[in-house]
């Protein structure tokens, strides 16, 4: 476990998979749980069977355990795995490297796609989403006409027939109606995101685009004036990842980053992420809790300290 997964030199001098980077958490996780069942059938064999015992370990459950548990709540022990890394978990291993976004900021080289980096860390929103943003969708203002949110805010709205094909994951009814959206998931927009969209639709954006109405248009090519796609969002985030010494960047890699920043300046408040995200509930416990008031003190405080505005 310690050659396969260790970063410094160990007996051999260097880990075993030469010229390939050592196994991450998850891989070396893996392999303990394979190690482990290995062990436990040489001693069912009676091969060492003092060592299967010492692997015969148990804990209490976690929540987290019951609730992956068809029947959680008559389980009272889990099996452990003492071959298993140690250590704190990452809420998610695919989050972005730290400082990525202002590394990304002074590598793209449009307004558009700054505001996709600024939409995409500030907003939580998926690529799907984001792509599939009409401009009658953004409020950013506040006290907009629709009266459903006195902050500035966006109307995320599933759209089958949009022509780039970019369509958001929740399907939250809708009605635009004199020209006012109302409806669809709501989600707060921070000052950066807004300055980003005047910057981007002063700077960049064409008049008279198609007539399609979209935010995010292409600006070469024979697409010139067409809705962006989400692939070509994806593939302009890899060089800019690149071109930054940060590998390729994916889109998701901003949600999750999101999450995690918005439950850590809420201290843990799972429905306070949840509505910040736009996430669906997974739990009966949300579910009881209902959605957070979007004009919350912890709601609002939890949204500046993740934009970092005072």
């Amino acid at each position: 476990m310690g050659l396969v997964g260790a970063e410094v030199r160990i007996p051999l001098g260097q880990p075993w998979r030469e010229g390939k980077r050592p196994y991450g958490r998850s891989a070396l996780s893996t392999t303990a749980a394979c190690l482990k069942g290995f062990y436990l059938r040489q001693a069912s064999l009676g091969v060492n069977g003092e060592f299967g015992g010492q692997l015969g370990r148990t804990r209490l459950p976690t929540r987290a355990d019951r609730r992956r548990s068809f029947r959680g709540h008559a389980k009272t022990v889990v099996p452990v795995n003492p071959l298993a890394p140690r250590g704190p978990h990452r809420r998610h291993p695919k989050m972005l490297p730290e400082g990525a976004r202002d590394r990304l900021l002074g590598e793209v080289r449009t307004a558009r796609d700054r505001l996709v980096v600024t939409w995409l860390a500030d907003g939580g929103l998926r690529i799907g989403e984001l792509c599939g943003l009409h401009l009658v969708d953004l409020h950013l203002r506040e006290d907009a006409g629709c009266g459903q949110c006195l902050s500035p805010h966006v109307h995320v709205c599933h759209r089958p027939g949009n022509p780039n094909r970019a369509q958001a994951k929740t399907k939250h009814p809708w009605r635009e109606e004199d020209g006012t959206m109302t409806g669809g998931l709501i989600k707060r927009v921070s000052p950066a995101m807004v300055h980003t969209y005047f910057d981007y639709v002063t700077c960049e954006y064409p008049r008279g685009a198609s007539g399609h109405g979209m935010l995010l248009i292409q600006h070469h090519g024979r697409g010139r004036g067409q809705p962006w796609a989400p692939v070509a969002a994806r593939r302009m985030l890899a060089r800019a990842g690149r071109r930054a010494g940060l590998g390729p960047v994916k889109p998701h890699a901003f949600r999750h980053s999101f999450a995690s920043a918005v439950l850590d300046a809420a201290n843990g408040n799972l429905v306070i992420a949840r509505d910040a995200g736009g996430w669906a509930s997974t739990s009966v416990v949300d579910e009881i809790y209902a959605h957070v008031d979007a004009h919350d003190p912890a709601f609002d405080a939890a949204l500046r300290a993740v934009w970092g505005v005072q």
